[in-house]
C-alpha cells in the first residue's frame, strides 16, 4: 500500500531534531494535559510515538485515497449551483477521510477537542498532501485560519469556533478584491455596526477566493468610515449559517482546480470582530498570511516531491537508443538537481516551522503567565527568524517546485504535454506557487532587510559552530567560502548608499543568502543519516555556481546602468 509518510524518510528524520525537545515541552506545558485526557503524551517519547503514528495514518491517505482521487478531482473540478459550491466527488472524499481520521484540528487545542500537535507536525501532513494532489490543500490547509481566531479571537469565539474546525467545517480568509491583491490597504469592503442588532454588518465584494464557500470565513473590511489605508481595517468572523454571502462565481483556472476560487458578494452579512478594531491588517493578517506563506512552502515541496519521483520513475522505463534515459548524462544531471532541491526545500520548510512553533507556543504561554527573562530572550530569537526565513522560504521553494515540474516535462518529451501524464497536471499546479500569498517579488522585499540588518549572516555563523562529521568538512568550508562571497556582496552593494541600487540587486542577495542556508541545513541533514549526502553535494555545487554568476553580475555592475531598465 502506498504510504507518503513512511516513504519519505526525512519526515521521520525531521520529528528527531534536537529543537523538537523543546517544541514539545513548551506544547505540552510539563504534560498536564494527561490529567484531562487519555490520549494526551506522558512524556518526550509518548509525543514523538503520538505524532509518527498519526503521520502514518495521514500518509496513508495521501497515498491511498487523496492521490487517487487527484486527476477526477483536475478533470471533474468544483461546481457552481444556486450560489453555493459543490466539491468535486474526490475532495469531497478526500474529506471525509480526514475527517474520521481526526485530522482536520491538528494544530488546535485539546480543550476545543483537537490534537494539539505542533506547527510542524501540521505542515509535514501539508508536504504529504501536497505530494499527492496539491488543490486538497488548499481545502484542508485553510484549516490553519483556526490558528489566527486562536490567536486573536476571544474565549466565546473560541468556545463555539474552534470545534466546529476540530469537527471538520472548512474554513477561508476573505482579504483579495477586485481592487486590492498584494495593496490590501486598498481593501473597501465595508462593515457597518448594527446598533439594533448588535452586530457587525459586510457589503461588498471579495474576488480570489480560495476555498471561498466556507464553512467559517475570516474577513479583512473597512471598519473606520472616511478611512483609505490599512489603520481603517478590522477583521471579523463570519458563519455560513448566518447566510447572506453568495458565490458569484467559480474562477476558471490554470492549476489547482480542485480548490474553488470564488468571486464573492456579502450583502449585509452578519459577522463579529475579531480582536480591536484597525489591526485587520496591522497585525491579524499580517499573522494570517505568516502562517499561509508557510503552508505555500509545504505545498510547494509537496509539487516538488511529486515531480521528482514522476520524472524518475519515467526516466527508468522509458528506453531510448537500446538503453533507458536515466542513464544519459544531461537527464541524470536533472534528476539530481531536481532530487537535490527537493530536499532542500523540505529542510528549509521544517527549519521555518520549528522557528515558528517555538515562538508562537511562547506567545499563547504569554497569555497564560508571565515569561522568564530567558523565555522572553527565545521567543524574540525565534519570531525574528521565522520571520527571515519564512519569504526565503516561500520565494525559493515556489520557484523551486515551478522548475522541477518544468524539468518532470522535460524528461518525458513529448508524452509530458500531454494530459495522459501527471507531470502536465503538476506543471499549471505549481504555476500558482510563487504568485499567491505573495508572489516571489514581494518575497524578496520582506527578506532584503534580513539581509542588510544582518540576520541571515548571523544565523550562517551559527549553523558554521555546529560541529558536523569529519568528513563534511570539506562541504563546510564550501559553505563557508559561501557565506564570505554573499558577505562580501552584501557589503560591496550596501556601500552604494543607494536605496534604489539596493532594491535592484535584492533578488540577487536574497538568492545568495539562500544558497548558503540550505546548504547547510541539507548538510546537517546528512550528518544526520547519510542517504541525503548527495543532495548536499549536488546542492552545494549548484549554489556555489550561482553565487559566481550573482557575483559577477555585481561586480560588473554600474548604478548608472539603472536607467538602462526604466525605459
Amino acid at each position: 500500500m502506498a504510504n507518503f509518510y513512511t516513504d519519505t524518510p526525512s519526515l521521520r528524520l525531521n520529528l528527531k531534531h534536537d529543537l523538537m525537545k523543546r517544541i514539545v515541552e513548551l506544547k505540552e506545558r510539563d504534560f498536564t494535559d494527561r490529567q484531562k485526557y487519555d490520549y494526551a503524551p506522558t512524556d518526550l517519547s509518548d509525543a514523538i510515538d503520538s505524532y509518527d503514528k498519526v503521520l502514518e495514518v495521514a500518509g496513508e491517505i495521501c497515498g491511498e485515497i487523496i492521490a487517487q482521487n487527484a486527476e477526477s478531482v483536475d478533470h471533474e473540478a468544483p461546481t457552481l449551483n444556486n450560489n453555493r459550491v459543490t466539491y468535486a466527488e474526490g475532495t469531497s472524499r478526500n474529506l471525509e477521510a480526514m475527517r474520521k481520521a481526526d485530522l482536520m484540528g491538528v494544530t488546535i487545542p485539546r480543550r476545543y477537542n483537537g490534537l494539539n500537535f505542533p506547527i510542524t507536525v501540521n505542515v509535514m501532513i501539508a508536504d504529504m498532501i501536497s505530494r499527492a494532489d496539491a488543490s486538497f490543500q488548499n481545502v484542508w490547509g485553510l484549516q490553519d485560519c483556526a490558528e489566527t481566531l486562536y490567536e486573536f479571537g476571544n474565549k466565546d469565539q473560541h468556545l463555539r469556533f474552534l470545534p466546529r474546525v476540530a469537527g471538520g467545517e472548512t474554513m477561508s480568509m476573505d482579504l483579495t478584491e477586485p481592487d486590492a491583491g498584494s495593496d490590501l490597504q486598498a481593501v473597501m469592503l465595508k462593515a457597518s455596526f448594527d446598533e439594533k442588532e448588535n452586530c457587525w454588518r459586510l457589503n461588498g465584494v471579495k474576488r480570489f477566493i480560495t476555498n471561498g464557500d466556507s464553512d467559517i470565513h475570516l474577513v479583512l473590511a473597512r471598519s473606520e468610515e472616511g478611512t483609505k489605508d490599512g489603520r481603517g481595517l478590522s477583521m471579523f468572523v463570519y458563519d455560513k449559517r448566518d447566510g447572506s454571502v453568495d458565490v458569484r462565481r467559480i474562477e476558471n483556472k490554470m492549476g489547482i482546480k480542485g480548490a474553488p476560487t470564488c468571486e464573492l458578494v456579502y450583502k449585509n452579512a452578519k459577522a463579529e470582530l475579531v480582536g480591536d478594531r484597525r489591526l485587520g491588517l496591522i497585525k491579524y493578517v499580517m499573522a494570517l498570511m505568516n502562517g499561509a506563506r508557510l503552508g505555500i512552502i509545504a505545498q510547494s515541496t509537496g509539487i516538488s516531491e511529486a515531480a521528482y519521483r514522476e520524472a524518475y520513475a519515467y526516466a527508468l522505463d522509458r528506453k531510448q537508443f537500446g538503453k533507458a534515459i536515466i542513464e544519459f548524462p544531461p537527464v541524470y544531471e536533472m534528476l539530481a538537481l531536481m532530487r537535490a532541491k527537493a530536499d532542500a526545500s523540505r529542510a528549509m520548510l521544517y527549519e521555518t516551522a520549528r522557528f515558528v512553533d517555538i515562538y508562537k507556543t511562547l506567545e499563547d504561554i504569554a497569555r497564560e503567565r508571565q515569561l522568564t527573562p530567558e523565555e522572553r530572550q527565545e521567543m524574540k530569537k525565534y519570531s525574528k527568524l521565522a520571520d527571515a526565513y519564512t519569504p526565503m522560504g516561500k520565494g525559493m521553494a515556489s520557484e523551486f517546485a515551478n522548475q522541477n515540474a518544468y524539468d518532470c516535462i522535460q524528461i518525458h518529451g513529448g508524452s509530458g504535454y500531454m494530459k495522459d501524464y501527471t507531470c502536465e497536471r503538476l506543471a499549471r499546479d505549481a504555476r500558482i506557487t510563487n504568485i499567491y500569498e505573495g508572489t516571489t517579488q514581494l518575497q524578496v522585499v520582506a527578506a532584503i532587510r534580513h539581509v542588510t540588518t544582518g540576520t541571515y549572516l548571523a544565523q550562517l555563523h551559527t549553523y558554521e559552530q555546529e560541529i558536523f562529521d569529519e568528513k563534511l568538512n570539506p562541504l563546510k568550508q564550501r559553505l563557508i567560502e559561501m557565506t564570505n562571497i554573499y558577505e562580501e556582496l552584501v557589503n560591496k552593494v550596501v556601500g552604494v548608499k543607494n536605496p534604489e541600487f539596493i532594491d535592484f540587486m535584492a533578488r540577487r542577495l536574497v538568492e545568495a543568502a539562500s544558497h548558503c542556508v540550505f546548504g547547510y541545513l541539507l548538510l546537517h541533514d546528512a550528518n544526520q543519516d547519510e542517504q541525503y549526502l548527495s543532495s548536499a553535494e549536488v546542492y552545494i555545487r549548484y549554489g556555489e555556481a550561482e553565487i559566481a554568476k550573482i557575483r559577477s553580475y555585481i561586480n560588473n555592475f554600474k548604478t548608472e546602468e539603472l536607467d538602462l531598465y526604466k525605459k
